[in-house]
């Protein structure tokens, strides 16, 4: 065995170790250090491990909150998506149920003004029946009354037969004196009836003549301007603007003018629908200004709006005072004069109403200054006939009592106030100036092209109600008049009695009602004249 000495420090010997022992403190050592270093090569790889871990987590947790946060935006996305589907789906519905009501609003004012005149027509027709009733009860009465004198004459006779033997000549010459006396009255009498005929002839023919001067002189357009209800728009990109974020802008606009706006599906185009002329154009000036602008927005649709009210409202006095000037008429009350000037904005029948009334006063003024009347208080009458028409979406009634009542408080005078009111001939007429004013409005209204009429359309109506008439037994001729107002209708003597022309007479009317459509109404006159010609040789 190998042996180490230790030498001291004096160079002696100090102890003697073995290689063994060396060997075996050296495995010692290097087993702890390996030990040592397995532990901490352990802890190192333990670390490692965890910080790959912990690294590896928290990339999960970064891509899991990635993929949150995408999945929150496509959420986003798909529920904006779904609400402005929904907007869409709720937009049309809405614009369906608007139109609904539109069309349906619309029929119902189509079916008001028929009921209206049917209404009318009734009334007039039960006025005819009693005025038919009431000379019917006179003729009855007539006609028994003389069935009576018949009588007591054939009773006179029989008993002037008794007694003729008897009578001395003075007595019979008396008798036959008296006879030829009440001859000669009766022939006396039917000289009176035929100059009164002849002359009722020529008043007629004298009346006709005065219209027609008149008419003739003021030469007005047969035709005139009807107000619009739909607003050109550049684009349908605007449309959108109009109505504005969930429909504000459109509401606003529709509360500020009180009309409704439609807008649908028609390229370039807005409908401003409402029944008072007047608030629908200016809910249409304003609508282009606001298109104009650019800018539109609630505040600002209501600042227009209050703009266009004021300058509507200065059109309405300046067409007024235009219209008064036009037809030299002075001293009117100055809401007289707005009334007139809102007749700028209404039409009927597709006719301006206040040019129809400037017409009306020009023609009153001439027939009145033909017959040597008031000329000034005839235009009055004539241009103030129709100012309850400015007034009858807001009164009760018709226009001719809304126009006599609003005459009498502003002060107009009684001639004027029962122009107004009977110019319809729903009252009497006491004043001339009211049947003047009549006439006058039925010429305006009636002749051919005042109310959009083409002279086609025209003939073909008045051959239609000649033809309707010609087709009943017992007809000979019909002619239509007066612009289609009036049919006369020629009855055969020998194929009709006078019940059966009667008869005849309504049953033609009921056919005009039953196969044609009309504004106003028509009346039916049918003639059935009875000669006898004979020759004394």
């Amino acid at each position: 065995m190998a042996q180490l000495f230790l030498v001291g420090m004096d160079g002696c010997p100090a102890a003697r170790v073995t290689l063994a022992e060396v060997s075996e403190g050296w495995v010692a050592v290097i087993t702890v250090v390996a030990a040592l270093a397995g532990f901490g090569v352990v802890k190192l790889l333990d670390h490692l491990r965890k910080r790959d871990a912990d690294k590896e987590a928290a990339q999960i947790i970064e891509r899991a909150e990635i993929e949150a946060t995408a999945r929150r935006k496509e959420a986003a996305v798909e529920a904006r998506e779904m609400a402005l589907q929904e907007k869409a789906k709720l937009e049309k519905e809405n614009e369906e149920v608007r139109r609904e009501l539109h069309d349906r609003e619309r029929k119902l004012d189509k079916a008001d003004d028929a009921l209206q005149a049917r209404n009318e027509q009734l009334a007039k027709q039960e006025k005819m029946v009693e005025s038919n009733q009431r000379r019917l009860a006179e003729k009855l009465e007539d006609a028994n009354r003389r069935q009576k004198e018949l009588d007591d004459l054939l009773d006179l006779e029989r008993q002037t037969m008794h007694q003729l033997s008897g009578l001395s000549r003075e007595e019979a010459e008396s008798r036959l004196l008296g006879r030829l006396e009440k001859e000669l009255t009766r022939e006396q009498g039917a000289l009176v009836m035929k100059y009164e005929r002849e002359a009722v002839e020529k008043t007629q023919a004298k009346a006709k003549e005065m219209l027609i001067t008149a008419v003739q002189r003021y030469a007005a357009a047969h035709t005139a301007e009807s107000t619009t209800s739909t607003v050109d728009i550049p684009n349908d990109e605007m449309k959108g603007r109009i109505i504005g974020r969930e429909g504000r802008n459109i509401r606003a606009l529709e509360k500020a003018t009180g009309v409704d706006v439609i807008i649908d599906d028609t390229p370039g185009v807005v409908i401003v629908s409402a029944f008072d002329p007047v608030r629908r154009e200016i809910a249409r000036i304003s609508l282009n200004k606001l298109i104009a602008d650019g800018r539109i927005h609630p505040s600002r649709i209501e600042e227009l709006v209050a703009e266009t009210e004021k300058e509507v409202e200065a059109d309405i006095r300046k067409f007024g005072e235009e219209a008064l000037q036009e037809a030299q008429v002075f001293g009117v009350h100055q809401r007289i004069v707005e009334l007139l000037g809102r007749l700028r904005y209404r039409t009927s029948y597709s006719q301006n109403v206040l040019r129809h009334s400037i017409e009306v006063a020009f023609i009153t003024g001439m027939l009145a200054e033909e017959m040597g009347l008031d000329g000034e208080l005839a235009r009055r009458a004539g241009l103030l006939h129709d100012i309850g028409k400015a007034a009858d979406h807001d009164m009760e009634g018709g226009h001719p009592k809304i126009g006599a009542d609003l005459l009498k408080r502003f002060g107009e005078g009684a001639e004027v106030v029962h122009a107004a009111l009977g110019h319809h001939d729903d009252i009497r007429p006491d004043m001339p100036y009211t049947v003047l004013c009549a006439a006058a409005d039925a010429c305006s209204a009636s002749r051919p092209g005042a109310r959009r009429e083409t002279l086609d359309r025209y003939i073909k109506r008045m051959q239609e109600l000649e033809t309707i008439a010609t087709s009943f037994t017992g007809v000979q001729q019909a002619f239509a008049i007066q612009a289609g107002r009036e049919v006369r209708v020629i009855a055969s003597s020998r194929d009709t009695t006078d019940e059966s022309a009667a008869k005849i007479c309504r049953d033609i009317a009921r056919a005009f009602e039953a196969q044609l459509q009309y504004p106003g109404e028509i009346k039916v006159t049918l003639i059935r004249e009875t000669r006898v010609t004979e020759t004394a040789h």
